[in-house]
């Protein structure tokens, strides 16, 4: 390069050119580069200031490159800009190498003038080989190891060349995230060229004799000897500067065998003039540094059949034949993959891989925790963990996951569906991003680190050596959010209960529609195994990503759905809801990655048929099952707002009846998965469902009557809605009916008035009817029963009541409670009835007809055949017999006690007790049988789908309410026998406080 004719810039204008290049120290640079370019006679300042603008370091670099041209050396004089900008990068971004350069200047024309290709791996072995060569002969003892280190360093430069050239500083040039597998791959090429070399060198060595009496060469020759790379450098992705684990096989002598391993470690890390390279670490062999440093062929293989752990099968993921004997290492490598790919069948597995993990971090130094690219909270170990624990769970019956490498794996993992593709994106490129820093922290120095600096001005240098920032500020920004994004991904990947269910799975394969996989179908209890491999073929058919993720999951899917009551119908329901998310991105990701949602679903679709029913008209439904919160109802005042929301943006009746429905077909779902899955208890479905079943009648009732108003043009009658019965108690399980009677104003009592109040009733009884879930609305408990009005003024009940009505319809009203509708119209109607139902004295003529009711609805009521002590709601100790007791001590004593006035049979009980009307222990049997007959009600319909107040004697049918109910399935007798119990008890203290049987009478 000629030098500049022309006069360079003042001094202000120079330092400011050196600070804009880079350079710290702007006064001491300007002196070094003057003195630089006076060395070099023929290259201007300016060129020599471009040069070093490219390196991370300017002012080391020039300190660097000062020092060797000062040697006399004409290495640098005869550089073009070409071979001067890469030598800059160079030593800018290693002044380790640059230090190597000084001791041997003569490599620098032969590095910079290179054309920027990575050796392969056979090229690796051969100059490395060719290094310790002299004429025929091999170099023995320091000899050999001096020369193997110039030439891996030689080697070692020119990858980090190549390496640095992608630097990102132009939009054509990629930064060296996009090259980082094959710098890797080079990198291993050349540490497996430096095993080889050592190992020859080794050969030497024991050959001349040193520290050991010379040894036969046919004696050394004779020693089947094979390096078994591990770790990183058996993946092909080794770091710059990191430990290479290794393993030593050898057959023959023994002794020999193991000073041949000595000495190989030593040509690579023992004290020579040419400083070491790395360390050797055999500690990943059998027993550690405790066992064999060589062990035979046989020896390894009769170890891992026997006594490896399960870290043991982790690392021989990685395990490669690297130098020497390779048909040896590949016969090694060959047997224990099947050991490898067969250890997630081991008890606890994933447990045991997880805690391995947590006990990486926890040794870590607490100074250190957040600067650990490697083993620190979001650092590379989280990675390379999830991906070794997804390959260990799925490589045995996934071959193409069978693979050494991170990111090959990773992208296999995507690719086959385990993972979803934008997490395994945003991995791999995390991946690539923390490697590359970590290669320029140990390049700087060819020292063994991954520490991130914690000093702005180191993580200036590590900025510019990366290429992945502009400035330290913006590295520690992205440092920062890398490792939270991966710390986000591996907690959500690493602890996957999927992980775990998959892993217990059996070992033998699953081939559909194999006979094998019939047997399997049939054990874990499907009853229909031709049945399940249509719905399984249908769902697992062809080669889209959507059926790779189901062939996936398909085997634990199977494994939890043959643990509910039902698998075949399970299958067949989950076929349905699959198909129609098909088009939902969410849905599969949901049963791969959720914390719990895959299992949930199977829980519900093999034990509920209702809820299996209303999720396939509700598919979207399945999204509720990744977090508790999502399964419990919303409060009465926020869906009551939501459905009032929904009327008045819909312009046609029936249109907003349809999704009025379908928002409270919404909630009756989410109450029933939720009561199935265990997040949500009776009381809590009790109110879920009074509320979706109010805001449902108040909505469509203001719908119908808005609709009318508009027809008509005058106002609607008002209308009240009363519960009645459970409805009424707020006491609803999914068997119950609805119970109601309507109330229009008195005013409105016309003919016209009564026949519009009709007409919105009818309207409301159609309207609510859902083909998709029967919805009916019961009015049998209105004066007169079916032979009555269906809708009467409030002048009307108050009428009936006092002339005309019975003791039974006033101990009806005991549980009637304004729902929907008209306020104030309801609030009067309960002001009407209080006086009924609380009446101000109860004669003894009362309480016989009380009494003579109740007994005829015992013989009367209960259906033909069925046997009584099975009877839920009328057999002894069932929910009437404890209903009638309570209401009977309302009649007789609500008046004076307000406390008893109450809808509420439990709270009615609870102050019955506090008024010592009932001993606490009586109330206590009452209770009990009440809400287990209530509970068992409930289970039986959403076990079957069908209503029933008749327990079961079926196996089957027992089986289904102990699914539901979360208790034991081996022990379904216990169902009836604790209803016999409580029932029994109840029914005693029903018959002495109801009817005033003392114990002899009962017996008579």
């Amino acid at each position: 390069m000629n030098r500049a004719a022309s006069q360079g810039p003042g001094r202000r204008g120079e330092l400011a050119l050196l600070a804009k290049a880079g350079f710290q120290e702007l006064s001491r640079a300007r002196e070094e580069l003057h003195e630089l370019s006076e060395q070099l006679s023929e290259t201007s300042e300016a060129s020599l200031r471009d040069g070093l603008s490219l390196a991370a370091d300017p002012d080391q670099a020039l300190s660097l490159l000062l020092r060797l041209s000062a040697t006399g050396e004409a290495a640098l004089d005869d550089l073009d800009s070409f071979a001067w900008q890469r030598l800059c990068k160079l030593v800018g971004a290693s002044p380790a190498l640059g230090e190597f350069l000084t001791r041997h200047p003569d490599l620098i024309p032969k590095l910079t003038g290179r054309d920027g290709r990575l050796p392969s791996s056979d090229e690796a072995r051969i100059e490395m080989l060719a290094a310790v060569t002299s004429g025929s002969e091999t170099l023995a003892g320091e000899e050999g190891w001096n020369a193997l280190r110039v030439k891996y360093r030689e080697l070692l430069a020119g990858i980090a060349l190549y390496d640095l050239t992608f630097d990102g500083t132009h939009p054509e040039i990629p930064d060296a995230r996009s090259v980082l597998e094959a710098v890797a791959a080079a990198l291993s090429s050349i540490a497996d060229g430096a095993l080889e070399a050592a190992l020859a060198v080794a050969r030497a060595t024991l050959e001349v004799g040193g520290s050991t009496p010379p040894i036969d060469r046919e004696r050394i020759d004779d020693v089947r000897f094979t390096i078994i790379a591990m770790g990183k450098c058996g993946a092909e992705e080794l770091n710059v500067v990191s430990d290479v684990d290794v393993m030593f096989i050898a057959e023959g002598d023994e002794r020999i065998a193991t000073l041949l391993a000595r000495e190989t470690m030593r040509a690579i890390q023992d004290p020579a003039h040419e400083l070491p390279l790395w360390q050797v670490d055999p500690n990943l062999r059998p027993e550690g540094r405790h066992g064999s440093l060589v062990r035979s062929l046989s020896s390894m293989l009769n170890y891992y059949e026997r006594w490896a752990k399960t870290w043991e099968f982790q690392a021989l993921i990685k395990a490669r034949a690297a130098a020497g004997d390779l048909d040896l290492g590949n016969e090694f490598v060959d047997a224990v993959q099947p050991l490898v790919w067969a250890s997630s069948n081991r008890e606890d597995f994933v447990g045991s891989v997880q805690r391995m993990r947590e006990r990486v971090t926890e040794h870590i130094d607490r100074v250190e925790l957040d600067l650990q690219i490697k083993l620190g909270p979001g650092g590379l170990r989280d990675i390379e963990f999830s991906v070794q624990l997804l390959q260990l769970v799925h490589g045995q019956r996934d071959e193409r996951l069978q693979l050494r490498g991170t990111l090959p794996a990773l992208r296999a993992l995507v690719e086959d569906g385990y993972v979803a593709r934008a997490d395994g994106e945003r991995l791999s490129e995390h991946y690539q991003t923390l490697r590359v820093l970590e290669h320029r922290l140990q390049l700087k120095d060819l020292r063994r680190t991954a520490l991130m600096p914690g000093d702005g001005d180191a993580l200036r240098v590590l900025a510019r050596a990366s290429g992945l920032a502009s400035t330290g500020g913006e590295l520690q920004t992205l440092w920062d959010r890398t490792r939270r994004e991966v710390r986000s991904l591996h907690l959500k990947i690493f602890y996957a209960p999927l992980l775990s269910a998959v892993a217990a799975l059996p070992d033998e394969d699953f081939v559909l529609g194999s006979d094998e996989a019939k047997a399997r179908l049939a054990s874990i209890g499907f009853g229909d195994p031709n049945g399940a491999m249509r719905h399984l073929a249908a769902l697992t058919g062809g080669s889209t990503r959507r059926a790779r993720i189901l062939r996936n999951l398909t085997p634990v899917l199977l494994q939890w759905l043959g643990e509910g009551t039902d698998p075949d119908y399970g299958l067949l329901s989950f076929r349905k809801v699959s198909e129609a998310n098909q088009e939902s991105s969410w849905y599969l990701k949901l049963l791969r990655d959720g914390a719990m949602a895959a299992e949930r679903l199977t829980s519900i679709l093999s034990n509920s048929r209702f809820a299996a029913d209303l999720l396939e008209s509700f598919p979207e439904g399945v999204a509720w099952l990744e977090r508790d919160d999502q399964l419990v109802p919303p409060t009465a005042d926020a869906l009551l707002a939501e459905m009032r929301s929904l009327v008045s943006r819909r312009t046609t009746l029936k249109s907003a009846a349809e999704r009025l429905r379908r928002v409270h077909r919404r909630e009756i779902l989410r109450l029933a998965m939720g009561r199935v899955v265990g997040v949500i208890d009776d009381e809590q479905v009790s109110s879920g469902l009074d509320s979706a079943h109010t805001a449902l009648l108040d909505a469509l009732l203001k719908s119908i009557r808005a609709n009318s108003e508009a027809e008509i043009g005058e106002p609607a009658p008002a209308i009240a809605l009363i519960g009645m019965g459970r409805f009424g108690g707020g006491e609803l399980g999914f068997a119950s009916d609805i119970d109601l009677v309507a109330v229009s104003r008195e005013q409105l009592a016309s003919g016209g008035s009564v026949s519009r109040a009709v007409k919105i009733i009818t309207e409301l009884r159609n309207l609510v009817e859902d083909p998709r879930f029967p919805v009916d609305l019961d009015f049998d408990l209105r004066p007169e029963g079916k032979s009555g009005p269906i809708v009467r003024s409030l002048e009307s009940y108050r009428a009936y009541y006092e002339r005309w009505s019975v003791t039974w319809e006033a101990q009806a009203l005991l549980r009637a409670r304004h729902v929907a509708g008209d306020i104030k119209l309801g609030s009067k109607f309960m002001s009407m009835a209080d006086p009924i139902r609380y009446p101000e004295t109860f004669t003894d003529e009362q309480l016989r007809e009380v009494r003579r009711i109740k007994a005829r609805v015992e013989a009367e009521r209960l259906p033909h055949g069925a046997d009584p002590k099975m009877h839920l709601k009328l057999g002894p100790g069932g929910i009437s017999d404890v209903e009638w007791l309570v209401q009977l001590i309302q009649l007789k004593h609500g008046a004076r006690h307000p406390e008893l006035r109450t809808v509420s049979t439990l709270g009615a009980l609870d102050a019955a007790v506090g008024l010592e009307l009932l001993s606490s222990d009586d109330a206590a049997c009452l209770r009990d049988a009440w809400e287990y007959a209530s509970s068992v009600r409930s289970a039986m319909r959403l076990w079957s789908g069908r209503a029933s107040d008749t327990l079961p004697r079926n196996w089957r049918d027992l089986l289904g309410i102990a699914g539901v109910l979360g208790t034991s399935r081996e022990r379904t007798s216990e169902i009836v026998e604790q209803w016999f119990g409580l029932s029994r008890r109840a029914r005693i203290v029903f018959e002495r406080e109801f009817f005033g049987y003392t114990d002899e009478e009962r017996f008579l």
